[in-house]
């Protein structure tokens, strides 16, 4: 884990609250142009599925960044994905992704995860060499998608 300033504190998410409805709704057109705003249920169902950890980072108190880890058990063994980490703009730079991504390993490693996956568009620059230094490796393989919607 690489060292994280002391004034960003990570908690995870149980409740949702109109704070958090907020961040979100400020955080998530900053992740993807695409991301629509999250109502309150839909947050609380994030929150509470079995298996994610919705984490938030503060800095001064506010909200300034956040994550979800989904951790599942496999046929090979329990695994983990690591999706939608933003920071906001403003707080770049200080350490808050680190934060975030060092707090969500850890909770991998605290329920039994062999390995943690993410996946992040070329275009992200910064939150690649994010997970470059933290201690992700790029590996050899396709991902496959394929639209549900009609």
């Amino acid at each position: 884990m690489t060292a994280v300033p002391a004034a960003v504190e990570i908690e995870r998410v149980a409740a949702i609250n109109d704070e958090h409805v907020q961040a979100f709704a400020r955080l998530l057109p900053q992740l993807s142009t695409s991301a629509a705003p999250l109502a309150p249920a839909a947050l609380a169902v994030i929150a509470g599925a079995p298996g994610n950890h919705l984490l938030v980072a503060r800095v001064g108190g506010a909200i300034v960044g956040a994550c979800l880890l989904a951790v599942f058990p496999a046929p090979t063994g329990t695994r983990a994905l690591l999706e939608d980490v933003v920071v906001d703009e403003a707080a770049r730079g200080a350490g808050v992704g680190t934060a975030l991504v060092d707090a969500a390993l850890a909770a991998a490693a605290a329920a039994g995860a062999r390995t943690v996956d993410l996946t992040s568009r070329p275009s992200r620059e910064a939150a690649n060499r994010l997970y470059a230094r933290c201690g992700f490796v790029r590996r050899d393989t396709n991902v496959w998608r394929r639209e549900l919607r009609s």
